[in-house]
């Protein structure tokens, strides 16, 4: 007997210009069924979870819940479909008490408090304002608000991320049960185990489409990780480094050394090594505390733990001119987040000197020309060096922001996907120009959220998972797959068993049907 899904998407795209973020994207989920939603970065998750939820409108394609069309073009529209998600971010007003950011959303209040005890929390005074709650409590008062208006489909993204071992339990046990009322659950997670512990099967999208549902059974990582990365051949471009640097010894004292270093719940004691010369690799999926370790490492924010020494000595950011200071310098995949739009070329390399307040007195400014010719001339920045910053394209303004702080001469860069939304020729000179710097003895901390990255420009990889550095191996062993099996937390090498892992939040056949069940675990 066919089951008919609780809710079918088929065809859904959404174009942003000419970008298109989703193609071809179907997830169909059944009554009673914990449905996972996968895919590597940028593969078109959060567009679709928006969509379903309302947040944005979709170019084409159909949604159907319980096989009737609704037409979701708001959060209100998604609620009332009976599609109700609970975000990786706390969406109560943080100024409000929790009775009033109940009464804004119409949320019943007995049924909220019985789903708070039963979600581990039993003292709860809702009187107690938003921003007074800590961010595991308000993770769980999302998800009773949630299920106090019982959804027909539930969408949890990464609900467990930011909790504590006793309410994630918690939570995954109200998450098996949801199934028993004939409801269903879309679970996206970057934990294999807890995929493997609660859904039946997996939608997996790439490059905005959907290339394959599987179910879920032992060993289906591998089939899973095969979807994402698609069937073509996956080339080896390791960075183009000297006989020299490959034979050198590793240095006595490292230029950047992180230890035990942790931020809030997002990072958690994370130590590396980077030494000069050198051009290592952060590899994470979405939110495993990447942003939090580079913030912390150009002294946006300050580390709640841990240790940071550069060249042997302890340093302390409280702001980002102590990192320069130090000779750390950012490079952020947002351009806008680094230049000054309005002001020249030549203004905004020079930044860096005319921003030395150390050091009073007039600004020599025929050293400043000159340095700021040289890295236009070796950045190959646009010609129109007089111009306007935000008249140049998108990736002659990344050269900018990389310019500033070679001809600031510093010593290590903090580089935080810089290839993002640039065409592929400057992305190669973008790649030349890193391997040229390390060339030149400074040493580049580099994240992207592209793998094939890695092999064109690092000399090791660093992976981080659940906040913490989970392994560390040269670049000859980084091929995609590699990356993809431990940026989600497997161990490379052998084909990894589920039931390993130590993290407890941490080949089968694919099936074409969306109405093949999966017995809830």
């Amino acid at each position: 007997m066919t089951t008919s899904p609780l809710l079918d998407a088929t065809g859904v795209a959404k174009n942003y210009g000419a970008v298109a973020a989703l193609r071809n994207a179907s997830l169909s989920v059944l009554p009673g069924e914990v449905h996972a939603l996968m895919g590597a970065n940028g593969a078109g998750k959060s567009t679709l979870v928006k969509i379903l939820t309302g947040a944005i409108s979709a170019n084409a394609g159909r949604i159907l819940i319980r096989g009737e069309a609704r037409d979701i073009r708001s959060p209100a529209a998604a609620r009332r479909a009976g599609l109700l998600p609970v975000y990786q971010e706390p969406s109560l007003i943080p100024d409000l008490d929790v009775l009033s950011n109940l009464r804004l959303t119409g949320t019943p209040v007995e049924p909220f408090r019985a789903w708070v005890r039963e979600l581990g929390i039993p003292d709860l005074d809702i009187r107690e304002t938003a921003r007074d709650i800590p961010l595991a409590v308000l993770r769980v008062l999302d998800l009773a608000r949630a299920l106090a208006v019982e959804p027909d489909v539930l969408l949890l993204d990464e609900m467990t991320a930011a909790l504590p071992a006793n309410l994630a339990e918690k939570v995954l046990e109200v998450v098996r049960r949801q199934g028993d009322s004939g409801r269903a659950v879309i679970f996206i997670s970057h934990r294999f185990v807890e995929i493997s512990a609660l859904c039946d099967r997996a939608t997996v999208l790439r490059d905005g489409e959907t290339v394959g549902v599987v179910d879920i059974v032992p060993g289906v990582e591998e089939k899973i990780v095969e979807l994402m990365l698609g069937t073509r051949i996956v080339k080896t471009h390791v960075a183009a480094r000297s006989a020299a640097q490959k034979a050198a010894p590793a240095p006595a004292r490292p230029r950047l050394a992180v230890r035990n270093l942790r931020v809030g719940t997002k990072l958690n004691d994370v130590s590396f090594d980077l030494a000069d010369g050198e051009v290592a690799g952060a590899v994470a999926l979405e939110g495993q505390g990447q942003d939090e370790l580079f913030a912390a490492l150009a002294g946006s924010i300050r580390p709640s733990g841990g240790a940071i020494e550069v060249d042997g000595q302890p340093v302390k950011f409280s702001h980002p001119i102590d990192a320069i200071r130090a000779g750390l310098a950012y490079v952020p995949g947002d351009r806008a987040e680094a230049l000054a739009m309005q002001r020249s070329v030549r203004e905004n390399i020079a930044l860096p000197f005319s921003a030395a307040l150390r050091n009073w007195g007039p600004i020599a400014m025929r050293q400043e020309r000159a340095k700021v010719v040289s890295a236009i001339e070796r950045l190959q920045i646009d010609t129109r060096a007089q111009g306007e910053v935000q008249r140049l394209s998108g990736g002659n303004q990344q050269k900018v922001t990389i310019a500033r702080w070679i001809a600031a001469d510093t010593r290590t860069l903090l580089c935080f996907d810089p290839t993002r939304g640039i065409d592929v020729g400057t992305k190669q000179e973008i790649y030349k120009l890193l391997r040229e710097v390390a060339g030149h003895g400074k040493s580049v901390l580099f994240y992207t959220s592209e793998l094939e990255e890695v092999q064109r420009v690092c000399d090791r990889v660093i992976v981080i998972f659940g906040g913490r550095v989970v392994d560390i191996f040269p670049v000859e062993e980084a091929d995609e797959p590699t990356l993809m099996r431990a940026a989600y937390g497997l161990p490379r090498g052998a084909k990894a068993d589920i039931g390993i892992l130590a993290d407890p939040h941490s080949s089968p056949e694919t099936s074409n049907s969306p109405n093949s069940p999966g017995a809830t675990p």
